[in-house]
């Protein structure tokens, strides 16, 4: 608190040093033009005017912060003509004029009545001008002058983060760079040493330092050891007055994390290590792990290990798990414990990356023995052969050997075999197994065609003894299936000559029909060949011909070509559709087979029609018959007429029946003046959605009587209630019906037809009715009697209209 004191004392001081200085410009500032001034004589008698000052100032100052009781003296203005009788009035304007900062109008006096501060705003730009007091008449022109805020180390320094987080590599060299932190100061940097900033370090020694000036944090111990110490707090300590006592200060956390370089070499944690492995383990099976050590991280603690030495090299090999940092020992290949119960190994354990900077503190690997046993294990039987090959012929007999398989087993009881067959592999139980010997036999003759090649898989099995007391004491076999090796049996079925040749294809052949003049022709009629579904030692070659019977057939032969086809020929000429058409030509094949099989196959041969070129046109016999008649295209031509013919003729009678006489005669003399045609189509009798009926009802006719308007009613009629519509009907063929019948019945309608007019256009209606017909039946003002005088041609209109009380009287 005393501090404090002191610190507003030396503040006060320094603003009335400011204040003398804002008044010493009145000597030595810059002049304005003044209204009094006084003469002075030149050369040759000229008088020279020289104006006197009228404002002199220099920039006001005033400190920040400031929280004395009264208000601060910013400065004084004062004008050349104010005489002190108090007829000159000042006024101030501008920037914070009358709220910040104001003026005594009698002395010039500027206060500011309110605290300020420099990091706000820096500067205030005012008008000052005299007046006169009574007319407010300017005495001198406006000037404009600045008020500036004094600074005073109010601000401490605030670094840009909060904290920071840098790395640095471990065993850095000393004076290494690891970061810069900067700090910066609200103070104005021009004025005095408030925004000096000094850097210091509070935390964090002896092992880092700052640089005072920049901030920069560097190491300061040598061969800082990650696996020691990994991470380091440091704090760091802006201070702004140079560093010298009564400065603000700031600081800010630094954490520094010493990155990882590879100084450690792997280390095993011991020097054998023993382990031991199933000789009935398989080739790939995990046998143990080793692991070495490296406190370094990343790919600096990446180790990769290897046998070196020993006397199962051979019979294992080590992987590396990169994950767990660990050698995989596993069994390359079987192991037998009757003939090897024992293996050594040397396993090396080497970084994978190694730092030449660190190469003094290698070597960066290390080895380690491993011992392993082999344990003894009931192995399953093992059978003297991988697989097996065994042939037998087609359709032998049922019992037939085909071959045997022997296993036996590999340990020291040497337990008895016993023999089965995986009868998922012969579903169709073509062979049975001897449990005890492995003699493999038929059950059924076997077909090569069907199945060349059969894969079975034999089972053998070890025996085991056990003993039970049921009554009497027993032995029986027991099968150790836990202890079972199979094998694959491959049986061929070896090919006999059981199938006779065929053709290979459904042959066809055609001869032209020639007259016997003409000569034969060496062109075969067709080349045939044969397959046979035996094997080639038991088909081709084939040999073709003609049956005995008809060796001597005197219209084909069979020529054999020896490469198993042959050809056939014709013997003769002359052969014609009308005679025959078709021949049946039996041609026997044989195959090379011990003994020969043959078949008769029968070759079907056409005669048919070609042309000069022996093309073939036709085949058929009944082309002759076609001849003597009309050809196809005129029977067709012949059929299209008739059918034009026939759609004229209809569409002629369609048209003539389209036509039709006029149903009504309109003749001039039917002068009838009663009928009213509105040119208005309706939807038809079927439509009933477009419209509501009943807008064609009026509402005064619903009580079943509407009064004739094309005739004078002689007397009231009145309808047969049963011919009413309903009044919301929307039948219009029922509506239509009643009416006619209402007008077939009415004895008050003339003789003639009268077209029924239904014009009632609803109730409502803002115009009204447009029809002279309604003139009747309103109340209208006009008088109509004139028409009475007008003669006989408008005694129609006379009777309709000029009687309306008459109509009234009778209705």
């Amino acid at each position: 608190m005393k501090e404090n004191y002191c610190l507003q004392a030396a503040l006060v001081c320094l603003g009335m040093l400011c204040h003398s200085q804002a008044f010493a410009p009145e000597r030595r500032g810059h002049l304005r033009p003044s209204f009094h001034g006084h003469h002075e004589k030149g050369k040759e008698g000229q008088v020279l005017q020289r104006s006197k000052r009228g404002w002199v100032w220099n920039q006001f100052f005033v400190i920040e912060e400031y929280t004395g009781p009264d208000p601060v003296l910013v400065g004084r203005l004062h004008s050349d003509i104010d005489s002190g009788d108090g007829n000159i009035k000042y006024i101030l304007s501008g920037e914070g004029a009358g709220t910040i900062f104001v003026i005594d109008d009698k002395s010039g006096n500027i206060h500011a009545t309110k605290t300020l501060d420099r990091e706000e705003r820096a500067q205030y730009t005012l008008m000052a001008q005299a007046v006169d007091r009574d007319t407010n008449r300017p005495l001198e022109p406006p000037s404009e002058f600045i008020v500036k805020v004094q600074d005073i180390n109010d601000n401490p320094p605030e670094f840009l983060h909060e904290t920071y987080h840098a790395n640095v590599p471990e065993r850095s060299n000393v004076g290494t760079s690891v970061i810069q932190v900067t700090a910066s100061d609200a103070d104005d940097p021009t004025y005095g040493n408030s925004a000096k900033l000094v850097y210091s370090i509070l935390e964090g020694q002896p092992y880092f330092s700052v640089e005072a000036q920049t901030g920069i944090i560097r190491t300061a111990l040598p061969n800082m050891d990650r696996e020691a110490k990994e991470e380091y707090h440091v704090v760091i300590q802006a201070k702004d007055m140079g560093g010298h006592m009564g400065g603000l200060s700031g600081t800010t956390k630094v954490t520094i994390t010493l990155t990882d370089v590879n100084d450690n070499p792997p280390k095993f944690p011991q020097s054998v290590y023993q382990m031991s492995v199933s000789e009935a383990a398989v080739p790939g099976e995990e046998v143990g792990r080793v692991k070495a050590k490296d406190p370094d991280i990343g790919e600096n603690g990446l180790v990769t290990y290897n046998i070196v030495d020993g006397d199962g090299m051979e019979s294992f090999e080590i992987t590396t798990d990169y994950e767990t940092q660990e050698g995989v020992i596993k069994l390359k290949k079987p192991v037998d414990f009757e003939t090897k119960r024992a293996y050594s190994l040397k396993v090396e354990a080497a970084n994978v990356h190694i730092d030449p900077k660190f190469i003094s503190n290698g070597p960066f690997k290390d080895t380690v023995t491993v011992k392993i046993a082999v344990e003894d294990a009931d192995e399953p039987p093992m059978f003297l052969a991988p697989s097996y090959i065994h042939e037998v012929q087609e359709n032998a007999a049922a019992g037939t050997v085909v071959g045997r398989v022997h296993a036996k087993d590999p340990d020291a009881a040497n337990s008895p075999i016993r023999y089965s067959i995986d009868r998922h592999t012969d579903l169709d139980r073509f062979f049975t197994i001897n449990p005890e010997d492995g003699f493999i036999k038929t059950t059924k003759p076997l077909d090569r065609e069907e199945t060349a090649w059969l894969n079975i898989t034999v089972f053998a099995a070890e025996i085991q003894y056990a003993w039970t007391n049921v009554y009497f004491f027993l032995t029986f076999l027991d099968y150790n299936r836990h202890q079972e090796a199979k094998v694959p049996v491959a049986i061929r079925v070896l090919d006999v000559n059981d199938n006779a040749p065929k053709f290979a294809a459904p042959y066809e052949g055609f001869i032209c029909e020639s007259d016997q003049t003409k000569p034969l022709s060496n062109q075969p009629i067709v080349t045939i060949s044969a397959d046979d579904k035996d094997d080639t030692a038991n088909g081709p070659r084939f040999i073709f011909s003609l049956p005995p019977e008809i060796i001597h057939n005197p219209n084909f032969t069979v020529r054999d070509n020896r490469d198993n086809t042959a050809g056939v020929y014709a013997r003769r000429g002359g052969f014609s559709r009308q005679k025959q058409d078709l021949y049946l030509l039996p041609i026997v094949i044989s195959d090379g087979g011990i003994p020969p099989m043959s078949s008769t196959n029968t070759l079907t041969i056409k005669v048919c029609g070609c042309d000069v070129n022996g093309a073939l046109l036709s085949c058929n016999a009944e082309a002759y018959i076609l001849n003597a008649g009309l050809s196809t295209g005129a029977l067709i031509a012949i059929l299209a007429c008739i059918v034009i013919l026939l759609v004229i003729v209809v569409l002629f009678v369609t048209l003539r029946r389209q036509k039709k006489e006029p149903l009504i005669v309109f003749e001039e003399e039917d002068v009838r003046e009663n009928i009213i045609t509105y040119d208005d189509e309706g939807g038809g009798e079927e439509d009933t959605e477009a419209f509501d009926i009943a807008t064609l009802q009026n509402p005064d006719g619903i009580n079943g009587f509407i009064p004739r308007k094309d005739i004078k009613p002689e007397y009231q009629y009145m309808p047969r209630p049963g011919l009413r519509p309903a009044p919301n009907s929307v039948d219009v063929d029922d509506f239509i019906n009643t009416r006619i019948q209402e007008a077939d019945n009415d004895p008050t309608a003339p003789p003639y037809d009268s077209i029924q007019i239904y014009g009632y256009e609803g109730r409502g209606s803002v115009a009204g009715s447009l029809s002279s017909l309604e003139s009747a039946t309103t109340d209208s003002d006009l008088d109509y009697d004139y028409l009475q005088n007008w003669g006989p041609r408008f005694k129609k209109l006379a009777d309709l209209y000029g009687s309306k009380d008459t109509f009234d009287d009778d209705s």
